[in-house]
């Protein structure tokens, strides 16, 4: 049975900043992706430092049957993995040491040694980064690092995938590979994810649902055809669109003037 995620009430702020207040969702279930988007400031990395742990929050955030909130970060992380936008900087590991290092943290003692290099091999083959293993990460261009971070975040099979703008430092093919490997993940292991996304049509194509944000409040809630339209865009963004499909029947959005 796929895990659910159900978030209800919940208040994030910095300092007496609020970002969010009172925001519920109906329950998030696992195998498919679902899309945060909005225009900045909306509160969509505050949403996902939330359910990851990372800033205190008034709420509920449950998964299954296990209240996240008030957990500890250790507790978090044995349930939901988060790969923010910003990366480390000057870290002195290999993309294979940095990737099995993630793995270990898990602390999966059913998991041998051998095991644990097989699986984290295995993953950099899947995205296709295999040969960056032995490369330190601080020798990596933006768009590696951002790929070998995918690395770490998935190579635990985490119950919940959070992922902030995970394609900004990809070119179009990358771009492509990993929304295609995260959709997949998501299908194979039914797990739950949940990616911040700017790219509009990235998001229709590959989410299952999509959540628009404005200023911490849901503006739209659905499938891409429900929650992507016209007014969802002029109301939200500012911009007068229009919203079809191409000819393989994914929605495209043509912006034709800001209002």
């Amino acid at each position: 049975m796929a895990p659910r995620l159900a978030i209800e009430g919940l208040s994030v702020g910095y300092g007496r900043r609020r970002i969010i207040e009172d925001l519920t969702l109906p329950a998030i279930s696992g195998g498919g992706v679902t899309a945060l988007i909005g225009p900045n400031a909306a509160g969509k990395t505050t949403l996902l430092r939330a359910l990851a742990g990372l800033v205190p929050a008034r709420g509920s955030i449950r998964l299954d049957d296990t209240e996240l909130t008030g957990l500890s970060v250790a507790g978090h992380a044995r349930h939901v993995t988060y790969m923010p936008q910003a990366l480390p900087q000057r870290v002195a590991l290999t993309v294979f040491e940095a990737t099995l290092s993630a793995l270990m943290s898990a602390r999966d003692e059913t998991l041998s040694t051998a095991g644990a290099q097989a699986r984290a091999f295995a993953t950099l083959e899947r995205l296709g980064i295999a040969d960056l293993a032995l490369r330190g990460l601080d020798e990596l261009s933006g768009g590696q690092r951002q790929l070998a971070s995918l690395a770490q975040s998935i190579v635990r099979e985490p119950t919940v995938l959070l992922l902030d703008e995970p394609t900004s430092a990809l070119d179009i093919h990358h771009q492509m590979r990993v929304m295609q490997l995260v959709e997949e993940l998501a299908r194979e292991r039914s797990i739950i994810v949940i990616i911040v996304l700017h790219d509009i049509a990235q998001a229709a194509r590959y989410a299952r649902r999509i959540v628009v944000l404005e200023r911490g409040a849901v503006a739209a809630d659905g499938p891409p055809g429900a929650a992507i339209t016209p007014e969802t865009l002029a109301r939200v963004y500012r911009v007068e669109a229009r919203v079809e499909r191409c000819s393989q029947g994914f929605l495209q959005v043509i912006v034709d003037r800001a209002v």
